[in-house]
């Protein structure tokens, strides 16, 4: 049997997924030992006791002076704005996706602005939307949908546009408007692929989260990891980083069930060939 017919149980699927993260964990483990064997004062490649106790006290005790708990409350703050931005981002992507794909005029109009928007680097634009938007939470917002809606809008775009033209014409044939096409046609195929481009441009909305968060905050995971870098608490950095991929990681798993759930004739195809 050839190699690229060969398809794992799935035991063997999770034993080789999670290979992977064991090497890598090995690898950590072997190089803090042998640094702090040199130096036990080595702060760059802390132990993993190291990191659970910075862990306990950060999210398990009181901080003095807030009277909080700190890795709560800096989670609970970027969750927060990186799920108004994606909303928004989302929201805007679907409604100009549509229009832009279903409606050449809209898509003469605003097609062109959308892809020289979509060209802009957000990050170079962070100290504007500072200035114009203040240091609060709204220019944090504004950046991640900056930095996310012209993408996906243009991405959905695409994929109103790669539907068979053979509906719209059928649909016109049974006295259909421009709306039936959009709101019974065009709408119920491409909310499976919103959920789909909003889990790729998951990655740089937390990028760009974090960007602003490190820039001017007073909470957020981003403002705690710059915060601590002054002192080399990689013991805290290194677990804060773990946190931001898991919860990037559970994000994108939630979406993809959510996708499975709600659309299962998309995903029918998919799954017979994974």
């Amino acid at each position: 049997m050839r190699l690229m017919n060969l398809r794992p149980e799935r035991p063997l699927a999770v034993l080789l997924a999670l290979l992977p993260f064991i090497v890598l964990l090995l690898l950590y483990m072997t190089a803090s030992d042998a640094r702090l064997a040199e130096n036990p004062n080595d702060k760059l490649l802390p132990t993993l006791q190291s990191m659970v106790d910075a862990m306990q006290r950060l999210a398990f005790v009181e901080d003095r002076r807030s009277g909080e708990y700190i890795f709560w409350g800096d989670t609970a703050a970027s969750l927060k704005r990186l799920l108004i931005g994606i909303g928004i981002s989302a929201s805007m992507a679907l409604l100009a996706g549509v229009l832009l794909g279903t409606l050449p005029l809209a898509r003469a109009f605003a097609g062109p602005v959308v892809a020289v928007v979509s060209m802009v680097p957000p990050l170079a634009i962070l100290p504007i939307l500072f200035i114009v938007f203040g240091l609060g939470e709204l220019s944090k917002v504004v950046l991640i949908v900056i930095g996310t809606a012209p993408v996906m809008i243009r991405d959905m775009t695409q994929r109103v546009l790669d539907l068979p033209s053979e509906q719209a014409i059928k649909l016109q044939t049974l006295g259909g408007s421009s709306w039936h096409l959009m709101l019974r046609v065009v709408l119920p195929q491409v909310l499976p692929r919103l959920l789909a481009v909003v889990r790729l441009c998951l990655g740089s909305a937390w990028l760009f989260l974090i960007a602003a968060e490190a820039i001017a905050a007073t909470d957020g995971l981003g403002y705690r990891i710059f915060l601590v870098r002054r002192y080399l608490s990689m013991d805290v950095i290194l677990p804060y980083v773990l946190w931001i991929t898991l919860l990037a990681w559970v994000m994108d798993l939630g979406l993809r069930r959510a996708s499975q759930l709600m659309f299962p004739w998309f995903h029918a195809g998919q799954e017979r060939n994974a």
